[in-house]
């Protein structure tokens, strides 16, 4: 999960979204980032205020007494011109004023729709996201009390020692879970990621994260044969197994 945030942002794709330069689908998976991992929320935050700052910093202001010069030269060329003229110019402001508030209001339902538009899609993101969780503990229940699942007990090799884990296969209902109980104590610039070997490809599962929740359960991909291994790699993951740093087989 960390690696797919961190390779997230760094694309270019929430600058592009902060300007509005991105696709469709660019957008969604920007809302969805922004709305579901709060490490993404604040990068966008940060952007936001940046852009803001750097506005001000580039904006520039009316001369003093702009305003007044404008409407003493007004009334002095009033005096020497045609009523037709006073009257075209008055007309002229009026088309202006009417232009600038035809705009505002246009402007204004332009940005109440991408508003609603952006709610909606978070609120689907939200949905969709809520729906995988549930379905997620309905497995996590159907293998712990299901009695045609299989118990492995899983204990690391001698470089890990310490780590015991519980393998939950249900061969009917094709789920796997694994269970890791204990972990020991790495160096800081390290970590536990778990992966799986499915028909000849190795999937990357994420990093183990160690948890208060004795129960807490991770999902595995299910397959016939298939081998969940346990290695050691560096602070943040690695996109391949360190074979060498391998401390726990899983076969089911």
């Amino acid at each position: 999960m960390i690696e797919k945030i961190k390779t997230f942002l760094d694309s270019d794709i929430l600058e592009r979204y902060l300007l509005g330069n991105t696709t469709e689908l660019e957008t969604l998976q920007a809302e969805r980032y922004i709305a579901m991992y709060p490490e993404v929320r604040k990068v966008y935050n940060e952007l936001q205020e940046n852009l803001e700052t750097y506005a001000k910093l580039h904006a520039v202001e009316s001369p003093d007494g702009l305003k007044e010069k404008i409407v003493s030269r007004i009334r002095s060329e009033r005096l020497g011109r045609k009523k037709f003229f006073r009257y075209a110019i008055a007309a002229s402001f009026t088309a202006v004023l009417f232009a600038g508030a035809s705009f505002f209001f246009w402007d204004q339902n332009k940005s109440l729709q991408e508003e609603n538009i952006m709610v909606s899609n978070k609120i689907k993101l939200l949905e969709e996201d809520m729906k995988q969780q549930l379905e997620d503990v309905r497995n996590q229940f159907i293998v712990l009390n299901n009695p045609q699942t299989k118990r492995y007990n899983v204990n690391g090799n001698r470089k890990a020692k310490e780590l015991k884990a519980v393998a939950y296969i249900n061969p009917v209902k094709k789920l796997s879970y694994i269970n890791v109980k204990k972990l020991p104590n790495l160096p800081e610039d390290q970590c536990f990621q778990m992966w799986a070997e499915v028909n000849g490809e190795m999937l990357n599962l994420g990093i183990i994260e160690r948890s208060t929740n004795s129960e807490n359960l991770m999902a595995l991909p299910y397959a016939k044969n298939a081998i969940g291994y346990i290695t050691i790699e560096p602070k943040g993951g690695n996109l391949n197994p360190t074979v060498e740093n391998i401390v726990a087989n899983i076969s089911y």
